[in-house]
């Protein structure tokens, strides 16, 4: 199973409606809450090269936010990655 990192930030819905889809699945995650760490947030940058959260990575796949996480659910393409 490939480790799952979602970088957060407090009060964020999308951050949450992530990682409640995630906790569905039974499966592990490291969440980097980057609300007041301003060096979480220029790594999550330097490694998606987006600004918005969250940020989600399968294994060393960058999957993108909350919208496309839930893409992936609704296509049937998510257990796949997270299994493989």
């Amino acid at each position: 199973m490939p480790k799952i990192v979602i970088y957060t930030r407090q009060f964020c819905g999308f951050c949450t409606a992530a990682k409640h889809l995630l906790d569905s699945k039974g499966v592990a995650y490291e969440e980097i809450d980057a609300t007041y760490a301003h060096e979480k947030k220029k790594e999550m940058i330097s490694r998606s090269h987006r600004m918005t959260f969250p940020q989600i990575f399968i294994g060393e796949t960058h999957v993108g936010g909350c919208d496309e996480l839930h893409a992936l659910e609704r296509a049937g393409k998510l257990d796949a990655m997270i299994a493989a």
